[in-house]
């Protein structure tokens, strides 16, 4: 075990690992396609109508076995973020700045997504659009923003579960397994969907712990036989909860609320990522690949964040467009609907990655030295999860993005020490090099 940890430890500290950059950078396309994918729209005599496209379609639960990546897009964060917080360790770095990096690479992006959005719903309404149309574009808007909230809370923990990881590993993650079990069978016992939620921690943090097992060498220290035999064993795990009626074979309805079925997801795609890793390594270091990770990695959460507004925009030209013309938009999952679906993915992925070149300076931003204050710290956390939170409740409207956006600059504030200034926010091209704090908020 200590040789595996000494190997893991010296590839990841001398350099970024391409391999695991390239899959985090799929994953990343996976959503853009699977909510491209889910988008719906449709010209009644009423008007315009925005639905869900796999509401009750049979397609979605076999899509959602090779797109549902977000277990494995949170192993991968808890594998990154414990690489980074031990090399940062390592050069002197403290936990305050790791956290203060984190809050700064997922908080500015969505400042400035968050308020841009704000104000295009305002115009709408001041152009006339009709309200209802106007909260439904921003619901649909605000449905995917759970993923930056529960990712705010897992990696601002994760310097606590980190250290728990260090000391008792196995019970660290058994306990909230367990906790993730306990939840879902409290939902089911009591009929309750709202116990549900609670595993928004249990099953995301179980998941990022997986990571700090993959980030340690632990798993890549077991037989390539063992790894296989836990792969397996994950599947055909999930597989009985399916037929038992335990889960639902909808990978998708698995997470809202989150479940317990996940984490077998994310325990197969783990053992599967291992099984491939050393492969990966190699082809993710060739042109096409290269070029596709250098630049997703540095702007994931600018595509994040921006890719739903892009559908949505898409979603309302489309509409215009069929009732000035009159030519009838194919109805949802029919073959004339999927006929569509090729020209629809490239139009969001082109429009979205212009998007993010065009804004990549955001996520490219150095932080300040960060504050020494560890109750401005975690007020800074609260109030961004909060903010985010909030959109998610509430609802993505003017008045509810205003206060977001006001809500997120003040964590953004107190992450940083009282009286440091903006101009402390050098920008820099993706790509060049980097300071040691830096390279701890892009890992």
């Amino acid at each position: 075990m200590a040789i595996a940890e000494l190997r893991s430890t010296v590839t990841t500290t001398a350099a970024r690992d391409t391999g695991i950059d390239l899959v985090r950078a799929l994953c990343v396309l996976g959503v853009v396609i699977l909510h491209s994918l889910m988008v719906g729209v449709t010209v009644t005599d009423a008007g315009p109508l925005f639905a869900n496209a796999s509401d009750g379609a049979v397609w979605i639960a076999p899509l959602s076995w090779v797109l549902q990546v977000m277990p494995l897009f949170f192993v991968i964060g808890g594998f990154a973020g414990y690489t980074s917080l031990r090399r940062s360790q390592q050069r002197g770095g403290t936990a305050k700045q790791f956290i203060a990096a984190r809050i700064h690479r997922l908080v500015l992006p969505a400042v400035v997504t968050i308020g841009v959005v704000g104000v295009v719903l305002t115009l709408l309404l001041l152009n006339g659009v009709p309200a209802d149309l106007v909260a439904i574009a921003g619901y649909r808007y605000g449905q995917p923003l759970w993923f930056l909230g529960v990712f705010l809370l897992c990696q601002v923990l994760l310097p606590l579960f980190a250290a728990a990881h260090r000391r008792a590993p196995w019970i660290t993650i058994v306990l909230m397994v367990a906790a993730a079990v306990a939840v879902d069978a409290a939902r089911s016992a009591t009929g309750i969907d709202g116990i549900g939620f609670v595993n928004l921690a249990f099953v995301w943090l179980a998941l990022q712990q997986l990571g700090f097992f993959f980030a340690d060498g632990r798993i890549d220290s077991l037989t390539r036989r063992t790894r296989i035999v836990i792969g397996f064993a994950a599947v055909a795990a999930l597989v009985a909860t399916f037929l038992t009626g335990i889960y639902s074979p909808d990978l998708i309805a698995n997470i809202n609320p989150p479940t317990a079925s996940l984490l077998l997801v994310g325990l197969a795609h783990t053992m599967l990522l291992s099984l491939v890793r050393d492969r990966l390594a190699v082809w993710s270091t060739r042109p096409l690949p290269t070029r596709f990770r250098s630049f997703v990695t540095p702007r994931a959460m600018t595509i994040y964040l921006w890719h739903m507004p892009v559908l949505l925009a898409m979603a309302g030209v489309s509409a215009i467009f069929a009732m000035m013309t009159g030519i009838a938009l194919p109805e949802p999952s029919s073959i004339e609907w999927w006929t569509t679906r090729p020209l629809w993915l490239a139009t969001v992925i082109a429009l979205t990655a212009l998007i993010a070149f065009a804004l990549a300076g955001i996520e490219a931003r150095r932080i300040p030295e960060p504050t020494r204050s560890s109750g401005r710290l975690f007020t800074a956390s609260a109030i961004g999860t909060v903010a985010i939170v909030g959109l998610l409740v509430v609802g993505t409207t003017p008045i509810t993005a205003m206060v977001a956006v006001v809500l997120l600059i003040a964590s953004l504030r107190l992450a940083r020490p009282r009286h440091s200034a903006s101009a402390a926010w050098p920008s820099r091209k993706p790509g060049t090099a980097a300071t040691s704090t830096r390279t701890m908020q892009n890992a």
